[in-house]
């Protein structure tokens, strides 16, 4: 053991029996403490959580807590798995990768509007839990038909969710922004865009006043969601990919010149 009570070697919180093989039974279940600390997480945000926090919640001592969970760290890696257990995985997939695909990123933008918190403490880490390994299995399955090694795999299932998860980011930064400005949203936005027909006016962007001029267009953000990860898709797409160029021809040799 390490001078603060901790192993001294790292331990993965699943790689720990949740309960001793003799003794009492705890009190409390790890499914029990995920679920406060995801409460607690919805209603107040990531920075809400607390190990002091959730020890309240579940009607135990700080200190009692820790016997459960180890470190802050590992109650975050609960949280993330708790909330993973929403994805319906039911259906097999249909056949078709990139349809199976944005489906999946679809309910995976879904999940992280429903508990905004997430994106800030997912992390590679916590793929070895037990409802990741279950996401991520389903997710190869999907990508079967995708004529592609292992590893580009796995790299593209890492970019799925990485744009996934940017995309939200921004629409909670968005909204977040709309719920706390002093302005009706459609004031600041025209405030705005005056701005910048006046900086425009000036000249100095030529190449963005041509793109800008023909005003802006109501976003659809489904259909640009959709559109982002299909670019993304593309390039994993053999059917939309060229081959890459074969070698150049050698050069023909010098023809020496005509007789006269």
């Amino acid at each position: 053991m390490a001078a603060s009570g901790r192993t001294a070697r790292p331990e993965v919180i699943w790689a720990r029996p949740e309960r001793a093989a003799r003794g009492p039974r705890p009190a409390h279940t790890r499914a029990e403490i995920a679920a406060a600390a995801v409460r607690v997480a919805d209603a107040e945000g990531a920075d809400g959580v607390s190990m002091r926090r959730v020890a309240a919640e579940i009607g135990c001592g700080t200190m009692s807590l820790y016997n459960y969970v180890p470190r802050k760290e590992d109650l975050y890696e609960l949280m993330v798995d708790a909330v993973s257990a929403e994805y319906d995985l039911s259906a097999e997939p249909s056949g078709d990768w990139r349809a199976d695909t944005l489906a999946l990123a679809a309910q995976t933008r879904a999940l992280m509007h429903r508990h905004p918190w997430l994106p800030r403490l997912m992390s590679p880490a916590h793929g070895f839990s037990p409802n990741a390994l279950r996401y991520l299995e389903h997710f190869l399955w999907v990508l079967e038909p995708l004529d592609a090694a292992g590893g580009t795999k796995m790299e593209l299932v890492s970019m799925v969710n990485g744009v996934v998860s940017t995309y939200v980011v921004n629409e909670l930064s968005e909204a977040e922004r709309a719920r706390t400005s002093p302005f009706p949203p459609g004031q600041e936005h025209a405030a705005r865009m005056a701005l910048l027909a006046r900086e425009l006016s000036r000249g100095d962007h030529p190449r963005l006043a041509a793109v800008l001029g023909a005003g802006f267009a109501a976003v659809d953000l489904d259909a640009q969601f959709a559109r982002t990860l299909g670019r993304l898709l593309d390039g994993f797409d053999p059917a939309r990919v060229s081959p890459p160029p074969g070698p150049s021809a050698p050069p023909s040799p010098a023809r020496p010149p005509s007789p006269a």
